[in-house]
């Protein structure tokens, strides 16, 4: 409702404003919008309990973490873009932690820091596989240092998996000795008929 001078007050709103998605009936578009089941907790889960390993890590600068938010815990909490991001650690403070997350922005990919608390961090398991594969190369390459012959190459790099190895098969072991043919039936429609729950053939 304006007024003559145009100008549009608070108490000058109609409340079938709200019917029309502008007034106190609008859908909500706070920072917590749309978090029911992406904040929501495992029964086993709920409550502010979180185990004693949750504050005694020590996070150090470098380190990757992945930012699961807490929803018994409401100070510290990340946007809801940030919940399920992995990161690296920038910055160490007495109650956050930094973390740089990536966010693709259209066809930018922008560099996002945010500073969270600890009960929504948990050590990323993301570079286990290649941490691993890091430290077996380094020893293959150790004892072909020791033994003074050169390691192969083929050794050092992922392979893709190829088909699995040929074997032989044993009838014996097989269902009664013998090979099975399957071999499909035709199907042939055939179209429903009524049948007269009262009718009776006399001829039987």
């Amino acid at each position: 409702v304006h007024t003559r001078s145009g100008t549009l007050y608070p108490w000058h709103r109609d409340h079938k404003l709200s019917s029309m998605g502008k007034g106190m009936g609008a859908r909500s578009r706070g920072l917590r919008a749309c978090t029911r089941d992406l904040f929501s907790k495992k029964p086993r889960d709920k409550g502010y309990n979180p185990p004693l390993t949750t504050f005694l890590r020590t996070y150090k600068i470098g380190d990757t973490v992945d930012i699961v938010c807490n929803a018994a815990q409401q100070k510290g909490m990340p946007f809801k873009f940030y919940h399920g991001r992995t990161g690296t650690v920038f910055n160490v403070t007495r109650r956050g932690i930094g973390v740089e997350v990536n966010k693709v922005h259209r066809e930018k990919q922008l560099l996002k820091r945010v500073h969270v608390r600890v009960e929504h961090l948990r050590p990323s398991k993301s570079r286990t596989g290649h941490l691993d594969r890091v430290k077996k190369n380094e020893e293959l390459k150790k004892i072909a240092k020791d033994s003074g012959t050169p390691c192969d190459i083929s050794l050092l790099k992922r392979q893709p998996v190829g088909p699995r190895d040929g074997f032989q098969l044993e009838l014996g072991n097989s269902f009664q000795g013998k090979v099975h043919t399957l071999t499909p039936q035709p199907y042939v429609f055939k179209p429903m008929t009524k049948v007269d729950p009262f009718y009776t053939d006399q001829g039987s």
